[in-house]
Order: structure tokens, then sequence, then C-alpha cells
């Protein structure tokens, strides 16, 4: 079951969350495009973090996406994207209009069927759907810890992929899993984890306890104390299917 309240609560951002979030490796995109198609859509694309991967890829590139404030920034950083007010669950586009979707860092907020079903009428005949995520390296304890305090309730084994499962209407392709790097300073590292949906939903107090907490580990921690900027390496995966 969805978390509306959590799902809702990237519509109040914008730059913030373009300025922290983490972007994604060219990989990901070769691993569910290996060759250019006429028209991919970016759904749930958000202000344009896996969007602007897209551009080499297709002749045209629509993106869709609920919230004003993302879409405003992915309008003002690819003009040449059709950015559609639209949703998973209500896709603004004819039935077969692209050759393939892609959701990035989005598609557990969907209602799984629902979506499944939209994206399959709006793709062509054995169209390309591509769901990725990023996710921390488990080899990295510190960055474990972080995710750990901004999301109790993940636990050891994060199941955010679990949705990328059997979808109805498609045939699994393959998965693929990406290692990357990234140079982040501290201050970009922590002001990250005020752009999760944990921290955006939660009163001052508890906003002010997962700050410090965070702090606190990367004071602890061999790999980050005293340093005002790190190495942070991440985890892609992607999931590739076609329509059935």
């Amino acid at each position: 079951m969805v978390d509306r309240a959590l799902a809702q609560s990237f519509e109040t951002i914008g730059e913030e969350y373009d300025r922290h979030r983490p972007g994604f490796p060219v990989a990901a995109v070769e691993a569910i495009l290996p060759a250019a198609v006429p028209t991919v859509l970016d759904l749930g694309a958000g202000t344009g973090k896996f969007t602007e991967l897209l551009l080499e890829r297709a002749d045209r590139v629509v993106a869709v996406e609920p919230s004003a404030p993302m879409r405003e920034v992915l309008r003002s950083k690819l003009p040449t994207v059709s950015a559609l007010d639209g949703t998973a669950e209500r896709i603004p586009l004819g039935d077969g209009a692209v050759e393939a979707v892609c959701v990035a860092q989005a598609f557990h907020w969907f209602d799984r069927d629902t979506a499944a079903a939209e994206i399959a009428r709006i793709l062509r005949p054995a169209g390309v759907l591509g769901l990725l995520w990023n996710r921390a390296d488990p080899t990295c304890a510190w960055d474990v810890a972080c995710h750990r305090i901004a999301h109790p309730a993940v636990g050891d084994a994060d199941a955010t992929t679990a949705t990328a499962v059997e979808l109805p209407g498609f045939d699994f392709v393959g998965h693929h899993e990406i290692r990357w790097t990234e140079r982040i300073s501290r201050a970009g590292y922590v002001a990250r984890w005020a752009t999760v949906s944990s921290y955006l939903v939660a009163n001052e107090s508890g906003r002010r306890a997962m700050r410090d907490a965070i702090e606190a580990v990367l004071d602890d921690s061999p790999e980050t104390a005293g340093s005002a900027a790190f190495d942070l390496p991440h985890l892609t995966d992607v999931f590739r299917y076609r329509r059935a």
C-alpha cells in the first residue's frame, strides 16, 4: 500500500531536490535503451535527473510529473522536453504513443497494477519499460547508517525494488546492477537528507533529530570525520521489460 502522505511530500519541493539528489550513471540508460528510439517517456520524471540522459537516446523525449515545482525546474533545465502534468495511473498520452518508458526512483510510489496497465496502454507493441533505483552500497557502513536514520521502517533489507517483480502485461528481460561513485561535500550530503519523504513530513523536532543523528554518524566514521568532502558509492538497479 502506497503511503500517500509520503508520496505527495515531494510536491512541495523542486529546486532543492534537483540541487541535492544524486543523478544516475550513463550505463543505466544504456542498459534500458542500447539503441535509440523515436519517442521515450520518463514517467514520474521529477526535476529531470534521469530525463537528461534520455536526450541522446530518442528523437522526442516526454516527461510526465505531477509536482508543479518539479516540472518547472525540468522545463527550465530541459526546454526541448515535453513536460506534462500527469500521474502513472493517468498518463496524458494516447494509446501506443511511445516506444519506451523509463521510471527512475519512482515506481514504488505508484499504484502498481493500475500503473502497469497504463504504461502498457501507451507503449507500442514490444515496447520497452525500464525501472531503476539508486540505493546505498551495503559495503559503505556510514551511508547505510544514515539510510537507517532517515528510513527506519526499511530495515536491513531494502525492499523498495520489490515492486519490480512479475509486472502484469510485461515480460521480464533482465536486471543490471551498476556500481558508481559520487564525490560529494559534507554539507551537500546532509542537505540531501532534507529532500527525502520522511524528513519532509516530519515536524521540526523530528527534522532536527534526523539532522543531528546524521551529523553524528559523519563525525564518528573514519571515512568522513573531519572531511569537507568524500567519495560516496552507489548501486543502481535497472530492471528491463518488454510489453507482452
